[in-house]
């Protein structure tokens, strides 16, 4: 019998243990169908609306999980949190702003006033780009309780772009260091809003650590940010990726801190700028500026953003043994 196949007594607590399993497999679309089945037969029943409601929200069917956080609401004795964290996130991915504040505000969090979308200082965190794809975490500013925009450079293989705002979800999985304090990592949803940065790969020799910070602390019209992948970026050569000249002379594993003491020249760049004319006349500039600084390739990068496919539970955190709400 396959995962998605009807349990075969029929009872209800039978069916309803096969809809959490469902669930718990990762085969959402196969979960919400078993979970609208029970609703239908009991339709004051809170916990199966929450459960379709949740099952949607994976599937970033945001209308539709709204909708079935609503319903739960509706059929609640007291105050349950994890639905209005729901809804409220259904209702942000949506665009109500209205419904949204009315969760938050049920939520006791506390959003500036006003009508249309929040934009106030929620702090840093970390978001995982693409938790169905094994992607990679970067740093965010989140502007509302469960919108961030991009802070680094992503890979462009990841499809985001730096400054993306990007909705997450309402459940940490993890922390990571800032260099100040522990922040914590939350999985990204959906692209609510696609950057105007475009992504580019530049590889240059730079003789030290010096003339990389002029680079970096360079400001220019077009360009966002430019992130040293050198020593972020370990798991693969990106020169070999783009074809970029160089050499294997030492091992990038070993590099620590970017420090005169012990420099490798060969770095690699990820530059978040709204135009090649931008990044070119930056480099232009900086590779003008002092002897030994070169500018071996600039590529310039876009990559779809990759689906979630059935069968796997990416929303867990990685030591949990059940379902985030």
């Amino acid at each position: 019998m396959s995962s998605s196949a009807d349990p075969g007594d029929g009872t209800a607590s039978t069916l309803r243990e096969h809809a959490h399993a469902l669930f718990d497999a990762g085969e959402l679309h196969a979960a919400d169908a078993a979970f609208a089945r029970l609703a239908a037969q009991h339709p004051d029943d809170g916990a199966l609306h929450y459960m379709r409601g949740l099952a949607n929200k994976y599937l970033r069917d945001w209308s539709a999980s709204l909708q079935h956080n609503l319903r739960a609401q509706a059929l609640e004795s007291d105050f349950d949190p994890a639905s209005a964290w729901n809804a409220a996130i259904a209702a942000t991915g949506c665009g109500d702003w209205e419904q949204a504040r009315r969760q938050w505000a049920r939520c006791g969090i506390d959003i500036p006033a006003g009508d249309g979308p929040i934009n106030a200082d929620f702090g840093i965190a970390c978001v995982r780009l693409n938790p169905w794809a094994d992607g990679e975490t970067v740093f965010v500013q989140r502007i509302d309780p469960v919108r961030a925009r991009l802070l680094n450079v992503p890979l462009p293989e990841s499809g985001h772009r730096f400054a993306d705002i990007v909705l997450h979800d309402g459940a940490s999985t993890g922390t990571r260091w800032s260099g100040e304090a522990d922040v914590p990592v939350f999985n990204a949803l959906q692209v609510l809003e696609r950057s105007d940065h475009r992504t580019f790969a530049v590889f240059i020799q730079c003789p030290d650590a010096d003339a990389l910070e002029q680079l970096q602390q360079a400001t220019l019209p077009g360009i966002g940010y430019v992130e040293d992948w050198t020593l972020s970026i370990r798991h693969l050569c990106l020169r070999c990726s783009y074809g970029a000249p160089h050499t294997h002379e030492r091992d990038d594993a070993d590099l620590e801190e970017a420090g005169n003491d012990d420099w490798h020249p060969e770095r690699s760049l990820g530059i978040g700028a709204q135009g090649r004319t931008a990044v070119m006349r930056l480099l232009g500039d900086w590779a003008a500026a002092g002897v030994g600084r070169h500018v071996d390739s600039v590529s310039a990068c876009d990559s779809e953003l990759p689906l979630p496919a059935p069968g796997r539970a990416w929303w867990r955190g990685m030591d949990e043994d059940d379902a985030s709400p």
